[in-house]
């Protein structure tokens, strides 16, 4: 069965940086859609930022100017480059890859941003 395995997570002070990774465990053809998505406690799951299969990206408002998504299309991997760090942007960190024949997500890793 194939699984996401992301990467990167961490305590940060205000202002950092962190960078997110998201692999996954085996081949998976046909994917057309990669995203990163938070849940803080207490809150719902929300949209980060997301990346199409012609390299199109669409984020959040609170993730423009400060976050990018990029792909490697080889390694079947999807990044998130998360500067300028604030301590609302503390939460949990899903993956979700969509291909034709998939929806996953990854388990989530942790970024608490805090002085």
């Amino acid at each position: 069965q194939v699984q996401l395995v992301e990467s990167g997570g961490g305590l940060v002070q205000p202002g950092g940086s962190l960078r997110l990774s998201c692999t996954t465990s085996g081949s998976i053809s046909s994917i057309y859609y990669m995203g990163w998505y938070r849940q803080a406690s207490g809150k719902q799951r929300e949209l980060v930022a997301g990346i199409f299969s012609g390299d199109s990206t669409t984020y959040a408002d609170s993730a423009k100017g400060r976050f990018t998504i990029s792909r490697d299309n080889a390694k079947s991997t999807v990044y998130l480059q998360m500067n300028s760090l604030k301590p609302e942007d503390t939460a949990v960190y899903y993956c979700n890859v969509r291909a034709s024949l998939y929806n996953i997500w990854g388990q989530g890793t942790q970024v608490t941003v805090s002085s």
